[in-house]
């Protein structure tokens, strides 16, 4: 009995089932799980995770037919695979461009190299912050509905040609006439590239958020479902509440004050400043090279 029990452990504790672990195994299964974690997350904030539970609900009836050896059922799957394949991508082709998106945004990796010239990236002058801010909380006290759009890093030239282009310095006059009600340029949203009105009138994606609150209208839906794709700064002006909120990252931040307005673009005019210097520096020393070398 007791050689029996030795073999047993032997066999099956000492044995490959376990495996030895190390420590870079441990690390590889943390960082997975905060992956899939992350992708659970981002899925059902989505339509897209009603679509995963149809595909789940299919993958647990063809696990029946594999029990039930349903020979032609399990064929059928076998042979659509492919095809499966490619109706997957197909379907979630929104939900895979917005990642990819997020991916590509490139926040910290330009702060070590520069992607963009100084020119690209223009200036945001505190004329610009105090004409926004200004003009957001003069149509909040009115109640008069606007969207805002600031430009970053992500050139927002999709959706700019979606509306009425405009060439105008920011100022708090110019904002509150463009969404007066009853002009012609009041529905949809401005863009603005450093200091100027590039376009207006222009249509942005809403948001399939499920967590949104059911009290938003489509003005804030657009203003979060375009902070989802791109890195852009939206501030919303409410038309039944004169609150100014601000979408950022996906996230909404409603009903905030003229300080908290300010913060968030004075954190773009740092941004862009610490840009302008770091490329600076970068072309003094790729200039000092060149010196060197001759």
């Amino acid at each position: 009995m007791e050689a029996r029990i030795t073999q047993f452990f032997d066999r099956y504790i000492k044995g490959s089932y376990f495996p030895e672990m190390h420590i870079t195994d441990i690390i590889e299964i943390i960082i997975i799980a905060f992956l899939v974690y992350q992708l659970m997350i981002w899925i059902k904030n989505t339509k897209a995770w009603m679509l995963l539970k149809g595909i789940v609900v299919l993958g647990v009836f063809i696990l029946l037919a594999f029990v039930f050896q349903m020979h032609t059922i399990l064929w059928l799957a076998k042979n659509s695979l492919t095809v499966l394949a490619t109706v997957i991508i197909v379907v979630f082709q929104p939900e895979l461009r917005r990642a990819l998106e997020k991916l590509g945004e490139r926040k910290f990796i330009a702060a070590v190299v520069p992607f963009e010239s100084a020119k690209d990236k223009g200036r945001f002058s505190e004329a610009t912050i105090d004409g926004i801010v200004e003009a957001s909380y003069i149509m909040g006290r009115a109640k008069t509905g606007a969207l805002i759009v600031v430009e970053q890093a992500i050139k927002l030239t999709e959706y700019e040609s979606t509306g009425i282009r405009m060439d105008c310095i920011v100022s708090s006059q110019v904002l509150v006439n463009i969404f007066e009600h009853n002009t012609p340029l009041h529905d949809g949203a401005i863009i603005i590239r450093n200091d100027r009105i590039v376009s207006a009138t222009c249509y942005l994606p809403l948001s399939d958020n499920m967590g949104l609150s059911k009290d938003l209208g489509t003005r804030h839906r657009a203003a979060v479902g375009m902070s989802e794709v791109s890195d852009a700064l939206i501030i919303v002006v409410s038309e039944e509440t004169g609150y100014v909120s601000v979408a950022q990252g996906g996230r909404l931040d409603r009903n905030i004050s003229k300080e908290k307005l300010r913060e968030y673009l004075e954190d773009i005019q740092n941004k862009k400043s610490e840009s302008r210097s770091v490329l600076a520096k970068w072309k003094g020393r790729l200039s000092h090279e060149k010196k060197s070398d001759e």
